[in-house]
């Protein structure tokens, strides 16, 4: 997940972990699709986020810095994909946008 551009600033940094975290909203929608969210709503998001959050706790207190699954890393942006989600969500977007053509 590590960027491969140098940014120059703290901004560019931002948008550069953005694009990170639309690729994985992007690769995991193509695998899962709407239906895991629509079925436990905001309330199921904020589950998948504390979920991640203990996953992460769990990997910090051991130092593990080569986990049998995703990484660090990785699951800083699955809990930042899961909060856009949830804005999403709250505002109706979700529900009622699909995905471009071009995705």
């Amino acid at each position: 997940m590590s960027c491969k551009k140098n940014p120059k600033t703290l901004d560019q940094a931002f948008d550069q972990v953005n694009s990170e975290v639309l690729k994985m909203f992007i690769k995991k929608h193509k695998d899962y699709g709407k239906g895991n969210i629509l079925s436990v709503k905001e309330l199921g998001i904020s589950m998948r986020v504390i979920e991640k959050a203990e996953r992460l706790k769990n990997l910090l207190i051991k130092e593990c810095e080569d986990p049998a699954n995703e990484s660090i890393e990785e699951t800083w942006v699955d809990i930042a994909t899961y909060a856009v989600i949830a804005i999403l969500y709250r505002r109706g977007q979700f529900q009622s946008l699909e995905m471009g053509e071009k995705v």
